[in-house]
């Protein structure tokens, strides 16, 4: 049976698909008026809504604001797919986290009937001489991670879509898979607000002053009254906060792709072709198999394009088109020529180390901090989400690698 019909029965009694979940309807903000609660976050991404997750959990009383809704088409956790997956080498917290996050969003899925993981396997390709690989299977033997060691021939043999060079080798994680993006979130909003929480579309302004934080406003002059504030902003964090956050984080832009498919062919089936990413020559590269049958899906990373994300461009450009097509005539031979199905714009918020920003804001006592995805953040929203709720209550203390000073 394949992949992809295996929660089918599911699917099918919740009365949905996977790209057409309902979302309860935002509530606009509504001029002069005011609302109070425990805790506003202010950005309905990964991981902003699964900061609002962690603290309804807790009891308290949540208010969820984004600007142009949950997983919005201009969202750095929008699109279709993302990858979940636990090889980071040295980075051994962002594998556990990714253990412990894939537990959560499976728990989501289970909770709401409906398919937001599938369980491709993942592989990460690199060059042999890259020091990647045998720091990756050291940190996945040490957590206990299921994994095998594959050089060219053996990739070869078990994935035959794929191509390696002699020099290329890979390791292969076969319980990591892809993330049904924006179905996830759009998912966990409409479970949070059945249990309650206060969900608004509206633009906040920036916060001035110091000290403890009484209210923030919207444009429309709404005031939005909190014990805690946490933005989740994503790439609009420099705009938010320019002189805490400034250059810290940049919004980036990567082109992405789908092909399509050779006809009556099997071999990119998500039960036959694993997500992959894949370190190649000067640029990254990752990419997935036929979810939803709308084609492979290739993204090439060169060097950053920064770009702001409320007027960038959403369409694609003749470079990005040549290096993806130049990447694929050698990664994935039999899809030289296969045609360009569809198109999108992926949105990073790249921190310059690469790591996340999970801080409280240097000037006020309750005004908290999360974004610097890095093109990496999304898989990990679950366990963000927990440790935002957990420094902000004082349960756990922060961990130096998070803050804004570092």
């Amino acid at each position: 049976m394949l992949t992809t019909r295996r929660n089918a029965a599911k699917i099918l009694a919740a009365g949905a698909l996977a790209s057409s979940v309902a979302v309860p309807a935002a509530r606009a903000a509504s001029g002069t008026g005011s609302a109070t609660f425990d805790v506003a976050v202010i950005g309905a991404g990964a991981f902003g809504v699964w900061t609002a997750h962690a603290f309804r959990q807790m009891g308290q009383r949540v208010c969820l604001i984004d600007e142009y809704g949950a997983a919005h088409s201009r969202a750095s956790s929008g699109g279709e797919s993302r990858i979940i997956r636990t090889a980071y080498g040295k980075q051994a917290i962002y594998s556990r986290w990714a253990m412990e996050s894939l537990v959560e969003w499976k728990a989501l899925e289970a909770r709401n009937a409906t398919l937001l993981f599938e369980p491709t396997g993942v592989l990460a390709i690199a060059p042999t001489s890259d020091s990647f690989l045998n720091d990756t299977v050291k940190a996945l033997v040490a957590l206990g991670v299921p994994h095998d060691l594959l050089d060219a021939a053996d990739v070869a043999r078990r994935f035959p879509a794929f191509h390696l060079g002699q020099n290329e080798g890979a390791v292969f994680e076969p319980r990591s898979g892809a993330l049904l993006a924006r179905h996830a979130i759009q998912t966990l909003v409409a479970e949070l607000v059945a249990s309650g929480m206060d969900y608004r579309t509206a633009a906040v302004r920036t916060p001035t002053g110091s000290g403890a934080l009484p209210a923030i406003v919207t444009q429309n002059g709404e005031t939005i009254s909190a014990g805690r504030y946490v933005f989740a902003c994503g790439p609009w964090l420099p705009k938010v906060f320019p002189e805490v956050i400034g250059a810290r984080v940049e919004p980036q832009r990567a082109e992405v792709f789908f092909l399509g498919i050779p006809a009556g062919s099997a071999a990119f089936d998500p039960a036959v072709m694993p997500t992959w990413m894949d370190q190649y020559g000067v640029a990254g590269a990752y990419g997935f198999p036929d979810l939803e049958a709308r084609g492979c899906k290739v993204a090439v990373d060169p060097a950053p394009i920064l770009v702001d994300p409320d007027t960038q461009s959403r369409l694609v450009t003749q470079p990005f088109i040549d290096l993806m097509r130049e990447f694929v005539a050698f990664r994935f031979p039999a899809l030289a020529r296969a045609p360009i199905v569809e198109t999108r714009v992926c949105q990073y918020e790249m921190a310059r180390d690469e790591e996340y920003i999970l801080d409280r804001h240097p000037a006020f006592d309750n005004v908290w901090i999360a974004g610097g995805g890095s093109g990496h953040g999304f898989k990990n929203g679950p366990r963000v989400g927990r440790y935002m709720a957990q420094v902000i209550t004082g349960a756990v203390t922060p961990d130096p690698r998070f803050t804004v000073s570092r």
